[in-house]
């Protein structure tokens, strides 16, 4: 049971959630949250089972706006890392300072548009950038979507895989799962066992032990989605923890929710 009363938890890393301004959102975003989500509100939910550390991720409809996700960071160094969107054309000098406030990768939110390579075909010089900042590419994509993503994608690119990497089946033949597979052999690859809920009713249970099986348990982490946008009336957060222990077995819990966090994102 994942509890405050529990010696592992206590150190647990939440390697997925947002804070943001209600009304906040850049131009044309699909969707922009009417309430706040600030981060005592986070630090309050998340303390009382025990999780004192956590990885902000920028949310699409703020887009390269980074600005609140920096003085978050900066703010809190010792318990928070953070996940950037970045444009493009972002300069090294601008990942070096978001490198300095605590970012430890950038995010592709494909999810609902083009999984297309598009300008990021040509963005050579950024990706040499963060192979050098030892950062990775959290990748968001549609349900199936994610090998023809991982294609164009280069391949010494380490990646974290958001909300079970959504493959169509949990199976070790799917087509996604096999893409991560292979790609695993070259470059890490991560799966945050998250967002069941944004899994179009696929089994969370059976695809959080499938990717235990085939990456292994080093490679998974956990992360709370909080406060799940969009599917709000999921934000319950003693519930969010409480899904892990179903999801994998009690030997492995302590290396999802400390080890393998605390290594990827490089918290002391």
């Amino acid at each position: 049971m994942f509890t405050a009363m529990s010696t592992s938890s206590a150190c647990a890393i939440d390697a997925h959630f947002h804070v943001f301004q209600a009304g906040v959102g850049q131009p044309g975003a699909r969707y922009v949250p009417q309430y706040d989500a600030t981060l005592p509100m986070w630090q309050a939910q998340s303390g009382a089972v025990g999780v004192g550390r956590g990885v902000l991720v920028q949310t699409s409809f703020m887009g390269t706006d980074n600005r609140l996700l920096l003085q978050t960071l900066q703010a809190h160094p010792d318990t928070l890392r953070g996940v950037a969107v970045v444009g493009p054309d972002v300069s090294t000098v601008e990942l070096q300072r978001m490198h300095d406030a605590g970012v430890r990768g950038i995010r592709l939110n494909l999810a609902g548009g083009a999984h297309e390579a598009g300008d990021w075909s040509r963005v050579h010089r950024l990706w040499d950038a963060l192979g050098a900042l030892g950062w990775h590419v959290e990748l968001h994509t549609d349900v199936g979507a994610l090998p023809h993503v991982l294609a164009w994608l280069p391949a010494h690119l380490p990646v974290v895989l958001d909300h079970m990497g959504k493959p169509d089946q949990a199976s070790a033949h799917d087509p996604t799962v096999q893409a991560a597979v292979h790609r695993s052999r070259a470059c890490p690859v991560h799966v945050k066992l998250s967002g069941a809920y944004r899994l179009a009713g696929r089994d969370a249970t059976q695809l959080a032990r499938l990717w235990q099986t085939e990456l292994g348990p080093t490679q998974l982490l956990w992360g709370s989605d909080w406060p799940c946008t969009n599917h709000e009336e999921h934000a319950h957060y003693p519930q969010l923890v409480q899904a892990l222990a179903q999801w994998v077995d009690e030997p492995v819990l302590h290396q999802v929710r400390v080890s393998n966090p605390a290594a990827l994102y490089g918290f002391l």
